[in-house]
């Protein structure tokens, strides 16, 4: 897969590492020329130049590329260069920063985002899926489609467990697309049962989000009480 990363620092640099790791082609962009030849990088094609001019983007090959990551620190840019390589360039999937949260509603489709990642919100959700058991908690917002990834830690004694998957009545748009327990990731069936303290990965529209959360909260509140 050929991948092109814009912005090489911290965020950029990282998902560069892990990407030249799976043999993945990788070119990134950035202004900087300090930043060629970082030895952790080593491997990845350098561009020097501004993401955000179409002739600099031509200098990448993005009409060849699968995957364009708009990592800068700026969310102008990266709403720029999502934008140019969808509409320029044709690339078939595109994933944009998200620096600043109020900022995520321009992430979508019309600046060309399949998909945007927040930092701070999903940080925020991390932490919030390791303290706040008992809610659903969004990870990310899949912006081809409206679709979310989210997230519930199965309280103890909550009334779905020891349920089939195949039993319990999730809403319409709503799938479990895994089940993370004991820190071992299951690919759910409808045969696996239910366990406290098991971590349910979604994937579901937005509505379906909100419908799985009135449904887990209602059966909260029929938990049985120990004596």
């Amino acid at each position: 897969m050929r991948v092109v990363i814009v912005g090489a620092g911290a965020v950029g640099a990282s998902i560069a590492r892990e990407l030249l790791s799976h043999q993945h082609e990788v070119v990134i962009f950035d202004e900087k020329p300090e930043v060629i030849g970082r030895s952790d990088l080593r491997g990845a094609q350098w561009i020097i130049g501004d993401a955000c001019e179409l002739s600099t983007l031509r200098e990448g090959g993005l009409e060849e590329t699968d995957v364009v990551v708009a990592a800068t620190g700026d969310d102008k840019a990266n709403l720029v260069v999502s934008l140019l390589a969808r509409s320029e360039f044709g690339v078939p999937r595109t994933v944009g920063r998200v620096n600043n949260p109020k900022n995520e509603w321009l992430f979508d489709d019309a600046w060309g985002v399949d998909v945007a990642v927040s930092t701070p919100r999903l940080m925020t959700a991390l932490v919030e899926e390791a303290v706040e058991v008992g809610d659903v908690v969004r990870l990310l917002t899949l912006q081809t489609g409206g679709a979310t990834l989210s997230a519930y830690t199965v309280p103890h004694e909550h009334p779905i467990i020891a349920t089939m998957v195949s039993q319990v009545p999730w809403p319409p748009d709503v799938t479990l697309v895994a089940i993370l327990r004991d820190g071992v990731p299951i690919t759910p069936s409808g045969d696996d049962v239910v366990e406290g303290a098991d971590q349910l990965f979604f994937v579901s529209t937005t509505e379906g989000e909100a419908q799985l959360r009135a449904m887990f909260t209602t059966a909260g509140r029929h938990e049985p009480h120990r004596s």
